[in-house]
């Protein structure tokens, strides 16, 4: 069964910005792009790098490690070394804040 998990404000987070906070025992990346939040497994699946520390780019973020990018919309690798998604969580915005479901 899924939860809801309360992780930060909307004032936490900038558009183009990353913010790595834990929803229960998950670590997550947080993004802002525009005017919505998305939220990623806080781990590179090509290696042990936290996506939280890694640079944003448009609507992606750059691995810190070896510099591959993953689409911050869904998870989806979007160049080399990086093959397999990263999990992506949905996210809503209760009472100005951001809350991110974890299956």
């Amino acid at each position: 069964m899924s939860e809801w998990h309360d992780v930060a404000g909307v004032d936490d987070v900038s558009d183009g910005e990353v913010l790595g906070v834990a929803a229960g025992n998950v670590p997550v990346a947080l993004f802002c792009v525009g005017d919505a939040f998305f939220a990623l497994h806080d781990l590179c699946s090509h290696g042990a790098a936290r996506l939280s520390d890694g640079y944003v780019d448009g609507d992606c973020i750059e691995c810190p490690l070896h510099q591959g990018l993953v689409s911050i919309r869904t998870g989806k690798p979007k160049s080399a070394p990086i093959t397999d998604p990263v999990a992506s969580y949905p996210t809503r915005i209760v009472d100005g804040r951001i809350e991110v479901e974890i299956p």
